[in-house]
């Protein structure tokens, strides 16, 4: 085999990193070291502990003793209000996504509008972000308690019996989907900043053309995919870890009935009122159904 040319020599591909690169890498590494540090402990350690624990039985206090699978059988199979809670929040997020969706966009557009005290109704429809949630929930449940609450006042000016809101299984859930339709302020921002974006350029062609401004191309939802999509992913989440307010209204016991039991409370209850991490079995003083 006849020996390399030096221009082959010279194209020949360089095996292994440079000098150069192997230096930016390391000091990449060094400057994501927290957040990488952070990431490890907070988030992925606790995510492979948990798939350990749910195989054994453990306390929080004592060693973990490895059952398998019997945890997960006795939950599918024995635990009632674990198919309740899971019901619930399904519910919950069937239901408060879509129409969070449709009335975010829809008041964005209201408030994208040229009127005058647009500055005072874009802020009146965020305020209700800036309570904190217990204090929200307090608010709450004062407006909606059928005999005191301000909600009923006007059924019973005109003799009517209003609804009976969060004291009955039947309009528990809805009324809570009504409370997360109060705290949207944060995505009608989110589709006012979308709104905004479009250049004025596209609006002026668009009243050249005749175009219905609710109708044309430039402020259909559609144009909106990747807004629409964020505020999706981020109302999912939110849904499934929808804990404090729930939790402040009926003090962790799901009342009524198990209607408002979302799972994240049922979660908490077993893991830090219980003390069962791992296990469904109850300890003593207290029992799978207790409040």
């Amino acid at each position: 085999m006849a020996n390399l040319t030096d221009n082959q020599k010279l194209a020949a591909p360089r095996r292994g990193w440079s000098p150069g690169s192997r230096r930016n890498t390391i000091n990449g590494l060094i400057f994501a070291s927290p957040w990488l540090v952070g990431l490890s402990a907070f988030w992925i350690y606790p995510i492979l502990a948990s798939i350990y624990y749910s195989f054994t039985e453990f306390n929080a206090i004592q060693s973990p003793h490895w059952v398998g699978l019997a945890n997960y059988i006795e939950l599918f199979s024995k635990d009632d209000r674990f198919w309740t809670a899971v019901y619930n929040t399904f519910y919950f997020a069937g239901l408060s996504i879509p129409l969070a969706v449709i009335t975010a966009f829809g008041l964005a557009l209201l408030l994208n509008a040229k009127v005058k005290g647009q500055v005072i109704y874009r802020t009146v429809y965020f305020l209700p972000v800036l309570v904190p949630e217990v204090a929200l929930a307090l608010v709450w449940v004062y407006l909606f308690t059928p005999a005191t609450g301000l909600v009923n006042r006007p059924f019973d000016w005109i003799g009517v019996k209003g609804p009976c809101w969060l004291t009955c299984e039947a309009w528990s859930r809805p009324t809570l989907v009504l409370l997360a339709l109060w705290i949207i302020g944060q995505q009608i921002v989110l589709y006012l900043a979308g709104l905004q974006d479009v250049p004025q350029d596209l609006y002026d062609a668009a009243d050249v053309d005749g175009a219905i401004y609710c109708r044309n191309s430039e402020t259909s939802p559609c144009d909106h995919d990747p807004v629409i999509f964020f505020h999706l992913i981020t109302s999912v989440i939110g849904a499934l870890q929808f804990f404090t307010i729930p939790y402040v209204m009926t003090g962790g016991t799901g009342f009524p009935s198990d209607s408002l039991l979302l799972y994240s409370i049922l979660l908490y209850k077993n893991a830090f009122q219980y003390f069962r991490m791992a296990t469904l079995r109850p300890w003593p003083g207290c029992s799978l159904s207790s409040p």
